[in-house]
Formats: C-alpha cells, sequence, structure tokens
C-alpha cells in the first residue's frame, strides 16, 4: 500500500516512517482507527528535522575531506588550476558521507549549504595558509626568492604594463601603479588580495556543491510514482 505525504505530495511506501523527498514522518491509519501495519515498533526512533545539521558528524565528514582538497587547490599546486570544481566536489562530497550516517537519509538544500560553507572554510584557509608556507619555505629555505623577484617584476613591467595601455590607461597613471605594485609592500599586498580571492572563491564553490549534493541525494532518493 502506498500513502500520500501530507508536505510535498510525494508517494511513500506503507512501511516508511518517513517521507523519502522532505523527512517528514508519517502515520497510517486502518479503517477501525488503529496504527498501519509495520509502524508502531518503529516510532520509538528519534524524529530528525531534515534541515537540522548534526555538526558533529557534519565536521568530521567536512574534516576529513577539506583538508586533503584545500592542500591541493593551493596556488602553487600542479593542479591549482582544477581547485574550484574540486572543492565544489568536495563540498558535495562531504553532504553525502554526511547524509549516510543520518537517519531518516534526507537532509535538504539549505542544510547541504551550510555544511559546504563549512567545508569551504576550512578548505580555503588550508589553501591560503598552504599557499603562505610554500612561498615562505621557497624564499627563505630553498633561496629561491630571486626567481620570484623576477617573476614578479616581469609580470607588472611587461605584462601588467602591455594590459593597462591596451585599456587606454595613460602613461603617468601606469607609472604611478608600477611604483606601487613593484617595491617588497606593493607585492606582498598585491599577493595577499590573491590569496584572499582564492579563499572566497574556493568558499563559493564548496557552499554550491554542498547545495547540489543536498539535491542530487534528494533526486536519487525520491520514489518512483
Amino acid at each position: 500500500m502506498e500513502i500520500t505525504c501530507t508536505r510535498c505530495n510525494q508517494t511513500v511506501q506503507a512501511e516508511n516512517c518517513y517521507c523519502p523527498v522532505c523527512g517528514l514522518p508519517q502515520l497510517v491509519y486502518t479503517a477501525d482507527g488503529s496504527q498501519g501495519q509495520g509502524q508502531p515498533d518503529r516510532w520509538n526512533e528519534a524524529v530528525r528535522d531534515a534541515s537540522s545539521v548534526d555538526w558533529k558528524m557534519a565536521l568530521r565528514s567536512a574534516l576529513m575531506l577539506a583538508i586533503p582538497a584545500g592542500l591541493l587547490c593551493n596556488m602553487l599546486s600542479p593542479i591549482s588550476i582544477l581547485g574550484l570544481p574540486l572543492m565544489a566536489a568536495t563540498g558535495a562530497w562531504a553532504v553525502v558521507l554526511y547524509v549516510r550516517s543520518q537517519r531518516p537519509a534526507w537532509i535538504t538544500i539549505g542544510a547541504g549549504a551550510r555544511i559546504g560553507l563549512v567545508t569551504g572554510v576550512l578548505g580555503g584557509w588550508m589553501a591560503a595558509a598552504t599557499t603562505g608556507f610554500v612561498l615562505f619555505a621557497m624564499r627563505f629555505w630553498f633561496h629561491a626568492g630571486s626567481f620570484y623577484d623576477d617573476l614578479w617584476q616581469n609580470l607588472v613591467n611587461r605584462q601588467l604594463s602591455q594590459q593597462w595601455s591596451s585599456m587606454g590607461v595613460d602613461a603617468q597613471t601606469i607609472v604611478q601603479m608600477k611604483a606601487w605594485l613593484l617595491p617588497p609592500e606593493g607585492r606582498a599586498g598585491w599577493l595577499l588580495a590573491v590569496i584572499m580571492l582564492l579563499a572566497i572563491a574556493l568558499l563559493l564553490f564548496a557552499v554550491a556543491g554542498g547545495a547540489l549534493g543536498a539535491r542530487l541525494v534528494a533526486r536519487s532518493r525520491r520514489p518512483e510514482i
């Protein structure tokens, strides 16, 4: 026998205590007013709101995935170009792992986005910290600072200057902007801004991935009508 959920109007099997779509607890009564078969023994279980998050389990899933993802998403990683989709996939997978530990195994898109947010904060922080650590090590431990200094000089004096000229920026403004960027302070400020933008982008992609993961879980568990 099948019933219809009173909240989302989706089909629910009679033996299920919860709607597989929205997580609403279900009660089935027979014609004589008693509860339907198969359900009474299961109503001792605690009812979990699908929009709430058990943060102990969520943090465990987020930490397990965000730390290695952050290490791979740092600016100097060989696969840094894939950092944004990788962080989105990390947020989605963190939601999937979390849902597997819950009963009923269900989660709303908003709750998935919150898990993705935490995953993005952890992953973005790890990526930023790893980038800073690698740059520090390359300059002071491996004495490769001159390589990065020459790279920065070439970037500002050639690539950025040519780009500014093509955009119609006057020569005096270009000279002033180069005077801001070429000193160590300007280089450090530029790099800090880029690292912050990377962390924010990873955070946003993780949130989107968490919401998408919750949505995909919803579609995979939706009963056929």
